[in-house]
């Protein structure tokens, strides 16, 4: 069974898209995902499926569709890409709660930065598929505008960091038993 995270765009978000999390939560099994955690209310959970990452995307999307009546945009990850992404982290000595990940579904488009607009002293940098943002006088007082980034969802490293810890709880029984046996 693979370990996922989903990331919701738009939930929670300026009193805007409210979900409840047991309703997010109702979804994930709808979608017949196991051992399904979530992580504060802005659409973060990490669960087990034996479906390809395509195929969690789809099936969760048309869970909460159903049960919201509207789409719900919904980026996923492998906890191995999770992990992957928290490494490649290019500001690592930066305030983590100030450096945020924005997933996207497909690779950024060539060029990307070049549409960048409002840029004061954040800085940006591109990984697979992710654009890394450090906003040093916080992204509520940024003015940046990454035009490809409207369809993805920002997550700071705090709550990277966070998601990547509860993969390894996700299906405990998964994991080597690393307790001291001597």
């Amino acid at each position: 069974m693979t370990k996922y995270v989903a990331l919701l765009r738009a939930v929670n978000v300026g009193g805007t898209g409210k979900l409840r999390m047991l309703d997010f939560v109702a979804a994930c099994r709808g979608a017949g995902f196991a051992d399904i955690e979530t992580y504060i209310a802005s659409g973060n959970a990490v669960f087990g499926s034996k479906s390809t990452a395509s195929k969690v995307k789809t099936e969760l999307e048309s869970q909460l569709q159903s049960r919201l009546q509207k789409k719900v945009g919904v980026i996923v990850r492998t906890a191995a890409e999770m992990r992957a992404i928290l490494r490649a982290n290019p500001f690592p000595q930066a305030d983590p709660k100030l450096t945020y990940a924005i997933f996207l579904d497909l690779p950024a488009p060539s060029g990307v930065l070049m549409n960048v607009r409002g840029r004061t002293d954040e800085k940006i940098s591109l990984g697979h598929r992710e654009i890394y943002v450090y906003y040093p006088s916080g992204m509520g007082h940024s003015k940046l505008k990454i035009p490809a980034a409207n369809t993805g969802t920002a997550r700071n490293m705090n709550t990277v960091a966070r998601l990547v810890e509860m993969t390894y709880r996700v299906g405990k029984s998964e994991r080597p038993n690393t307790r001291n046996v001597g």
